[in-house]
């Protein structure tokens, strides 16, 4: 059967798919092959992972083009380039990305998170309804993965928060009671013009950074994903958890960027970033290149 991938590091997803049609328990053997890594963090002590979940909730956008990721052949060229690069840990997706990785053989070796609740499609009236439509602990426990993430927007005027809440609580749980980290990405939300919208300000990261703190019937394994914001040191004192930077969406002027990045990764308890589109779609589109200075920060 042909390969996924060919010599010239272009993926072929015409092998992809009929592995999927002809062997669809190929993916299972290969999740029990898999060489999985030692630990949490790589040779920099941080670690570092590619965000690839966007596609499931319907956030299709990077940049200025409003389809970036809505061509998988394209985004999977890119996540082969990123995670072959020296520095990366690893990679957050849903199960259809992280399957294709494992058929490109991109995974070896390799720390990996699977997104869970990936209901909230982005511009519906039911965003906040964030249900887990993804994978649940046993899932990921049982593909070999080393943990689960969530989202967790907190709107104050939607009464559809309190089961988000609820069910991230179990989910913290649920991955906690297999030794399995619980990735928590937490926000204040609110409609304007009808559209969801995060809450940057210093006071709403600490509160949903508190929030996120106490889910579940245990945080041993509770790790929070946070926006990096102007004023950082409040919100990294209103928790005693590892904290993984937010990536976050493209900017215009990426220099400033990772300088923004950089000076946060000096505090201790910033234990490493998760970046998705900002590595995946560069301004330049040199991938190799905003990976490795990223990786540089580190």
């Amino acid at each position: 059967m042909t390969a996924p991938v060919n010599p010239a590091g272009t993926v072929d997803v015409a092998a992809l798919v009929r592995t999927r049609v002809e062997q669809p328990g190929r993916i299972a053997e290969l999740a029990a092959a898999r060489r999985v890594p030692a630990g949490l963090t790589g040779t920099t002590g941080r670690l570092m992972l590619v965000a690839a979940d966007h596609t499931a909730r319907g956030a299709l956008r990077a940049g200025d083009e409003a389809l970036a990721m809505g061509d998988r052949c394209r985004m999977l060229e890119r996540l082969g380039i990123a995670l072959s690069r020296p520095g990366v840990d690893g990679v957050l997706g849903t199960a259809d990305v992280l399957e294709d990785l494992l058929l490109m053989g991109a995974l070896e070796d390799k720390v990996v998170i699977g997104s869970m609740n990936r209901g909230g499609l982005a511009g519906t009236a039911f965003e906040i309804d964030d249900r887990f439509t993804g994978y649940d602990a046993d899932a990921v426990d049982r593909m070999g993965f080393q943990g689960g993430k969530m989202l967790l927007r907190i709107d104050p005027e939607d009464p559809a928060t309190a089961a988000t809440l609820e069910a991230c609580g179990q989910a913290v749980s649920e991955l906690a009671d297999r030794g399995l980290m619980a990735m928590v990405e937490p926000f204040i939300s609110h409609r304007v013009d009808g559209r969801v919208r995060n809450d940057l300000s210093m006071e709403s990261v600490i509160r949903s950074a508190t929030v996120a703190s106490g889910l579940g019937r245990s945080s041993a394994h509770t790790w929070l994903k946070l926006p990096v914001i102007d004023d950082m040191e409040p919100v990294l004192a209103a928790t005693s958890l590892p904290v993984l930077l937010l990536g976050g969406e493209v900017a215009s002027d990426q220099d400033a960027q990772f300088a923004t990045w950089a000076k946060v990764l000096g505090n201790p308890q910033v234990r490493g970033m998760v970046v998705g589109r900002s590595l995946l779609y560069p301004p330049d589109g040199d991938v190799a290149g905003a990976v490795d200075t990223v990786v540089g920060m580190m």
